[in-house]
């Protein structure tokens, strides 16, 4: 990167080079010239980029039907309450599924209370 002192050399030389009346014209080209520069350069980077994105999901795609059917190995199963990975879990240790439960209290009768005799409804009765 250029400091100050240098760009004031630089501006001197060139005015000393080119003269006052082409100074202003040639800087005016310059930054034209710049401009168009960083355009074109902007154009070609997104472009590129773009077509490593569509490389991207290609390779996706053709990796997608691979992985699909490939088997799971052993060690990536969950186990179930001391069940060793890779093996079927026992069906009475797994926990009971939402319906399973709905069932199960549906067939639980509600629980007998015994008849209270009158001296025990009495007892919590206040004297009148």
């Amino acid at each position: 990167m250029l400091s100050i002192p240098h760009l004031i050399v630089l501006f001197i030389v060139a005015l000393v080079v080119f003269g006052p009346e082409k100074l202003p014209e040639l800087a005016r080209n310059l930054g034209k010239v710049m401009s168009e520069f960083r355009r074109i350069s902007n154009e070609m980077r997104y472009t590129f980029e773009d077509h490593l994105r569509e490389i991207e999901r290609e390779t996706d795609v053709r990796k997608a039907p691979a992985v699909a059917s490939s088997p799971v190995p052993a060690e990536n199963t969950i186990a179930f309450r001391g069940t060793p990975a890779g093996s079927s879990p026992d069906p009475a240790a797994l926990p009971p599924s939402s319906e399973e439960k709905t069932e199960i209290a549906a067939s639980e009768e509600p629980a007998q209370t015994p008849a209270l005799t009158e001296t025990e409804k009495n007892v919590g009765a206040r004297p009148a």
